[in-house]
């Protein structure tokens, strides 16, 4: 493997108030996090920076997804805060933690600015390898 592979540092999250998102996030991950100006706070999530940036921009098309140690802390955090998925993903509810069809254990949640993330179980995340 060539030691030039681009790797990710950072991610952006839109939102549209930026003290509501870090109290959300703060609360949901459990870690302050850290303003760093700009409109910006960031979260270190392993080796990729979640970084809320105050810009009122529509939230992301897709998923975050966060491979955490303990599912069921996070899972009682989002539904603490009424951020639980009122969708489904393969015709079961995506706020239950369950086994999906690809063999991870999961839940989907969504901040108040729509921005969708799931949390995995990190004994189970599939990377297609």
């Amino acid at each position: 493997m060539t030691e030039n592979v681009p790797r990710i540092f950072r991610l952006i999250v839109p939102v549209s108030d930026l003290e509501t998102a870090t109290d959300f996030y703060s609360r949901l991950l459990g870690m302050p996090g850290r303003g760093v100006g700009g409109g910006r706070h960031y979260f270190d999530c392993g080796p990729v920076i979640l970084a809320l940036l105050d810009n009122k921009k529509p939230p992301n098309s897709d998923y975050i997804y966060f491979a955490v140690s303990d599912l069921e802390e996070i899972h009682a955090r989002a539904r603490e805060l009424g951020c639980l998925s009122k969708e489904s993903v393969h015709g079961a509810s995506a706020a239950e933690m369950i086994v999906r069809p690809w063999r991870e254990r999961s839940f989907y949640a969504f901040d108040p600015f729509g921005n969708g993330l799931c949390f995995v179980d990190e004994t189970t995340v599939f990377t297609g390898r």
